[in-house]
């Protein structure tokens, strides 16, 4: 990363984009295992709000449902580099299924909840879905 004081991050030469630091940041981690270790270290404060239904996750509740919806993924018999569909409006049972799937190394495809069953057959069938949610 460069010194915070010599960052300069307005375009240079002229160029209509900035230009920052080039190296890649990657975690040596899992999304697993970053939510376990953030549930670890805070347990009680909020991992999700839902206004609309008037539902909140604490980190500890959230790596709980997580862990349970990934348990059941797997007595299903869905392993790692399965695709699993999600034909879903925004929810918050959309995002614990993004994280059960992340747990287990499955490939969460997302379906447009607007298709129709033709459409739908067509999407499932073209990118090899396993199962569906």
């Amino acid at each position: 990363m460069p010194d915070s004081a010599s960052f300069d991050p307005r375009p240079r030469a002229g160029l209509s984009h900035v230009v920052g630091d080039t190296r890649p940041v990657l975690w040596r981690k899992t999304i697993g295992q970053l939510l376990s270790e953030t549930a670890a270290r805070f347990p009680d404060n909020d991992a999700m709000v839902f206004c609309a239904q008037n539902l909140r996750f604490t980190y500890r509740e959230l790596e709980a449902e997580v862990d349970a919806l990934a348990a059941g993924l797997h007595r299903l018999g869905l392993r790692a580099g399965e695709r699993i569909g999600i034909w879903s409006p925004n929810r918050p049972e959309w995002v614990l299924i993004q994280f059960a799937s992340a747990k287990l190394g499955l490939i969460l495809v997302n379906i447009n909840p607007a298709y129709r069953l033709s459409e739908l057959e067509y999407a499932l069938n073209k990118v090899g879905c396993t199962a569906i949610v």
